[in-house]
């Protein structure tokens, strides 16, 4: 059956990184979700976490075939229940739709937090699960909303065990 998976893989700076977890994904035909390459816990080590949706099996053999093609330390995957995983939301709306009762409501149902305030338009931040920031998103739409954009998902697990080199 297919669910939602999270891939975390550890690796040095890659020339080509990128080109070669594409050239594995769409030789099976597989979506990528979301994608997120950052510095993390381990010096001059990157961590590239994947969103995918597909199997067990499908996902098992992904996270080998990373490691063993892109030559990562090594590739996790985990379901959603096993790890804590946030985005975020930036949005512009005009100023003058923020001024009424309804938007406050969303501002503290969402936790959102205000970047910058301007004549013209409003900034503001909001952190959360994937639905929450795209049902924000459909809601401001009825508010003069402006912009919006989402990062990619960034994830920890939840067990006690960290990667060691």
């Amino acid at each position: 059956m297919k669910q939602e998976y999270t891939l975390t893989a550890y690796t040095e700076d890659q020339m080509g990184l990128l080109n070669k977890i594409t050239i594995i994904l769409s030789r099976r035909k597989i979506s990528l979700e979301s994608l997120n390459i950052s510095t993390c816990e381990i010096d001059k080590m990157y961590r590239c976490t994947l969103v995918i949706n597909d199997t067990l099996e499908i996902v098992r053999n992904i996270a080998l075939q990373i490691e063993k093609i892109i030559e990562v330390f090594k590739c996790y995957y985990s379901t959603n229940d096993e790890i804590v995983w946030k985005q975020m939301g930036l949005f512009k709306v005009k100023t003058s739709s923020i001024l009424n009762e309804e938007m406050n409501h969303l501002f503290r149902k969402y936790n959102t937090r205000f970047i910058t305030i301007e004549k013209d338009f409003t900034v503001f931040e909001s952190t959360g699960i994937e639905d929450e920031i795209n049902n924000l998103a459909a809601k401001l739409k009825e508010f003069e909303l402006i912009e919006f954009i989402k990062s990619a998902r960034i994830a920890v697990t939840l067990n006690s065990d960290a990667f060691q080199v």
